[in-house]
């Protein structure tokens, strides 16, 4: 006969193993920033940007060392995040609509403009556990037939297929955004009506993905914030772009104005808060060091991005992980914490890191992939790229060149070494060639109209 005591144990143990209802399951929020790099936050030693909110959220959860995003440009990383699938898997694979260079010596291929509709996303696994969800920003990733309400999202504030805001006091030119202020900062117009969603939701559990339009271009601030960082750069004798520091100063006020209001509402010990950038920084306009290049590279700097994760009661406080972290990780992780489950028709390239932000080890994966087949201003031309351990191969289509670095020992990529170390470079490049075929990876093709005089690029105006 089992005893009472024996009956209240098991009971007890089932509580703690996972949430019984979605009432005791975690709220999440997740802020994706635009174009944030790699060593913009305070947290990351930037010295000139003034971050303190994402740099308590640092101090209060887990700092990922080795943070990445799924792409170098943002609607990819977008749709990765939303799925837990490898850009290359979903054929979404540039910026919505991408740059075009008809003459270029490769034809790019025939990618997928959206987010498709059939793709279970993270909004729709946490509604069918009676979560409510919401998308605060920038959407990007398709037109209204692919808005967030399409995807499982009960409310879009502000998303539409733009990649930039129309300017950052122009808020009443987004047609799916509530009319403010006049002049109303946009960074603050969204913060407050994430708040509005998350006040009108507090008795239930919410998924709150919140991408800023910010730092993206064009830039703009608040003009005595500008000064301040005018005058902040000309007393250290450096040159800084001081809107810049603006914007990114109205985004750590938004994560900063979210928490408070988690907290003044009694929430915050039940939040899962994420964040992280969809690619990396965009130059001249920030730096990345010690890292190569920035958006638009196939380098570390255009995939580099701040990861920051509080689970409270569960993240150690102040605590870093050199965990390697890539955006389709988000999904699986989210799940997994929430106790939701991964649909079985659904597959997924990510993995958790659940046993991670628990302070344990990093799960046993493959590697970190990233596959581009387009062409962009910030340097790049189509490639595949993947990291395995410390090595990181880069394969350039039009050449056929790859190159090999150990970024143990060269984290800023300046010594090629897939000469020194060919039968390694061999091995990684079947691998990466292995991994392109297993997700049905698209590959550009030999351009018939390549004309190089007119694929020159036009002269700067001056």
């Amino acid at each position: 006969m089992i005893s009472l005591r024996s009956v209240l144990g098991l009971a007890a143990a089932l509580a703690l193993a996972a949430p019984a209802t979605a009432a005791d399951r975690p709220n999440v929020v997740v802020f994706l920033i635009d174009d944030l790099g790699w060593t913009d936050p305070g947290c990351y030693g930037n010295t000139f940007h003034e971050t303190p909110h994402i740099d308590r959220l640092a101090k209060d959860g887990v700092r990922f060392t080795n943070g990445y995003s799924a792409c170098t440009v943002c609607s990819p990383t977008r749709a990765a995040l939303l799925t837990g699938q490898y850009p290359a898997r979903l054929r979404v694979t540039d910026w919505i609509a991408g740059h075009k260079r008809p003459f270029a010596k490769l034809k790019v291929p025939d990618w997928t403009m959206h987010l498709p509709l059939e793709t279970h996303s993270l909004a729709e696994a946490f509604k069918a556990a009676g979560y409510t969800t919401a998308s605060v920003g920038k959407w990007h990733l398709g037109g209204p037939d692919y808005y967030p309400e399409k995807h499982g999202f009960d409310l879009n504030v502000g998303g539409t297929n733009l990649g930039s805001p129309p300017g950052y006091f122009s808020t009443e030119k987004i047609p799916t955004l509530p009319a403010g202020k006049a002049g109303e900062f946009l960074p603050d117009r969204l913060t407050a009506e994430a708040i509005k969603f998350i006040t009108a939701n507090k008795e239930k559990p919410f998924l709150l993905y919140f991408p800023h339009y910010a730092v993206h271009t064009p830039l703009g601030g608040k003009p005595e914030v500008i000064a301040k960082y005018t005058k902040k750069a000309e007393a250290l004798g450096v040159k800084k772009n001081a809107t810049y520091a603006a914007l990114f100063e109205g985004v750590d006020d938004s994560v900063g104005a979210v928490r408070k209001a988690l907290a003044d509402l009694k929430l915050d010990q039940n939040t899962i808060v994420v964040f992280t950038s969809d690619n990396g920084g965009l130059l001249p306009i920030t730096t990345n060091p010690p890292y190569r290049a920035g958006k638009g590279s196939a380098y570390e700097g255009g995939v580099r991005v701040p990861w920051i994760v509080h689970w409270p009661g569960v993240t150690k406080p102040g605590s870093t992980s050199d965990a390697p972290i890539i955006t389709c990780d988000l999904y699986p992780t989210l799940l997994e914490a929430c106790g939701l489950k991964v649909p079985a028709t659904h597959t997924v390239d990510g993995v958790s890191v659940v046993s991670v932000l628990k302070g344990g080890a990093a799960p046993e994966r493959d590697a970190l992939y990233w596959h581009y087949p387009h062409y962009h201003p910030g340097g790049a031309t189509p490639y595949s790229a993947a990291r395995f351990g410390d090595w990181r191969i880069v394969e350039f289509f039009e050449t056929g060149k790859i190159e090999l670095y150990n970024l143990k020992d060269d984290i800023g990529e300046k010594t090629d070494l897939s000469a020194k170390e060919a039968e390694r470079t061999a091995k990684l490049h079947a691998r990466l060639k292995a991994w392109r075929e297993s997700v049905g990876a698209q590959l550009p093709t030999p351009n018939p109209d390549h004309n190089p005089e007119k694929d020159k690029p036009a002269p700067k105006k001056k």
